[in-house]
């Protein structure tokens, strides 16, 4: 078995390994084999679909329940601003600088070394299944979602690596996308002939700023709905005769996304066409076993609203991490050394004498 202040000094290495090599969402590669060749180091069996990297404990048996422990390896692109190479890796005053450090390298780095110290355990009363996926911030279909029902199957509950500060979120929001069409007629702009989609637009616009749903829950709050980007016109001259716009609209576990949907298809103007169905409300009931440790543990616990891989899961999952999720996606990326040391006992806590 491994000790823990070796764990913590290998998944900081990993973590810096991770950071130098580009994994964009789709392109993977290079960090799928650092994360295989990571386990082969240490006589860690795995199989690699894709960009995924599967591994199952040493005594996984059929007759054990299934727990999956998940994060993802691939990034967002690079934005401006950054002051440090963002593929550096650089450790300074005790924080790792780099893209993905905090979302989600950190969490996946101690994760990995959660499981390594469960690997040869044949104690446990449950498997361990870890899975190191890609397409995660595009929610592409090559990630997560290629491997549910398939390599990774009857699984009774699921622990997502994000950061959370290592609270545990129990539940969080699901999303729907929607393309958005106002239809108007074209005119000349001097003699102000046409109906101006632009001008429709504007009214769906308030009616989306100032509509409430009415049901609202307790640990993720009420639905939230914003326009997040807007298209018309193709001439100085001529009033628009369409108007395209997106919907970014946040649903709690009370609707169902359909319900969301239609509810909003009845008060707006434009044709609404959703993206998706598929990125529903996740979470786990308050009374579970693994939540009733974390609250023995003194771990916070909340409602998300940011969405991650929890959305395609069809059983009980807690997104817990390392780090920040307001530095994710910004410029300066980082983590600080000790969140990834103090994570690592932490998730082995929340797993030791675990029953579900």
């Amino acid at each position: 078995m491994f000790q823990i202040d070796y764990l913590q000094a290998q998944a900081i290495d990993l973590l810096k390994s991770l950071i130098k090599v580009e994994s964009f969402s789709g392109n993977e590669s290079g960090t799928a084999r650092l994360i295989a060749e990571f386990l082969e180091k240490h006589h860690i069996k795995y199989s690699k679909f894709g960009n995924n990297i599967v591994s199952r404990n040493k005594y996984f048996s059929k007759s054990k329940p299934t727990l999956l422990l998940n994060s993802h390896h691939d990034t967002v692109k690079v934005v401006n601003g950054w002051d440090y190479d963002p593929f550096g890796g650089i450790e300074e005053n005790g924080i790792i600088y780099g893209l993905g450090s905090n979302d989600a390298g950190a969490s996946l780095a101690a994760l990995i070394a959660c499981f390594m110290f469960y690997y040869e355990n044949n104690e446990i009363n449950f498997n361990i299944i870890l899975a190191a996926t890609a397409e995660e911030e595009t929610f592409g279909p090559n990630g997560i979602k290629s491997l549910l029902g398939k390599e990774l199957s009857n699984i009774e509950l699921g622990i997502v690596g994000e950061p959370t500060e290592m609270n545990m979120a129990i539940a969080e929001k699901g999303l729907i996308v929607i393309d958005a069409v106002v239809k108007g007629k074209a005119g000349h702009a001097a003699r102000k002939e046409g109906e101006n989609a632009i001008y429709k637009a504007m009214k769906d616009i308030e009616t989306i700023e100032s509509f409430e749903f009415d049901k609202v829950s307790t640990l993720l709050g009420p639905n939230v709905m914003s326009v997040t980007q807007i298209n018309a016109g193709y001439q100085h001259n001529v009033i628009p005769d369409e108007c395209k716009y997106v919907i970014d609209l946040r649903v709690n576990e009370k609707y169902k996304l359909e319900e969301a949907f239609k509810i909003l298809d009845e008060i707006l103007i434009a044709t609404l066409t959703p993206r998706s169905f598929n990125n529903n409300s996740s979470g786990i009931d308050i009374n579970h076993n693994l939540v009733r440790k974390a609250v023995e543990m003194k771990i916070p616990i909340f409602g998300s609203a940011t969405l991650s891989d929890q959305a395609h899961m069809n059983f009980p999952t807690v997104k817990i991490g390392p780090g920040k999720s307001e530095r994710s996606h910004t410029p300066n990326e980082h983590i600080y050394i000790n969140e990834i040391n103090e994570s690592i006992p932490k998730y082995i806590e929340l797993l030791k004498g675990l029953n579900f």
